[in-house]
């Protein structure tokens, strides 16, 4: 429930409009200069992962790793396999959005943004409270891929290969 209500608060409350796009190429261009902010979290987790692997106290570099290490890495792993689903629904979305929509693309990826870095500290504070920054990634992903077939199955099947 939250989700919704992020970006719908932010579509109406925050003062800035999408430029305008008129071409299939300017929206997809658009979409990755919005999603190089989205890389965010996953390059923090990657020094963080980095520095705590280099710290850790274990002798063996290829022997088991200690939870504070594990925890990182995890992260780390997680969120580029999220980063690319996100990427691959967001460069289709950007393509059967109306303009007035356009919006929509820098809220999702600072929803993306800041759910991964939710998920990362409650996945820090113990892995029971981790649900909730998952959701906040996953629910709007599954609602693009949804739209997003919705989009190419339904509203123009026509030009499903073009």
């Amino acid at each position: 429930l939250l989700c919704p209500c992020l970006i719908y608060g932010g579509y109406i409350f925050l003062p800035f409009d999408a430029p305008l796009l008129l071409t299939v190429s300017a929206r997809l261009v658009y979409t990755l200069r919005c999603a190089a902010f989205a890389t965010f979290p996953v390059v923090l987790g990657m020094i963080v992962s980095g520095i705590s692997r280099l710290c850790s106290s274990a002798l063996e570099p290829f022997g088991e790793l200690r939870r504070e290490v594990e925890i990182h890495r995890t992260y780390v792993s997680q969120s580029i396999h999220l980063f690319i689903l996100y990427f691959f629904n967001m460069a289709v979305l950007a393509t059967y959005l109306p303009q007035e929509l356009l919006k929509l693309i820098p809220l999702l990826t600072g929803l993306f943004a800041i759910s991964r870095l939710i998920f990362w500290m409650s996945y820090a504070i113990g892995r029971s409270f981790r649900a909730f920054g998952f959701s906040m990634t996953f629910l709007p992903l599954l609602a693009m891929l949804l739209w997003n077939l919705y989009g190419m199955f339904v509203l123009e099947p026509e030009n499903l290969l073009s």
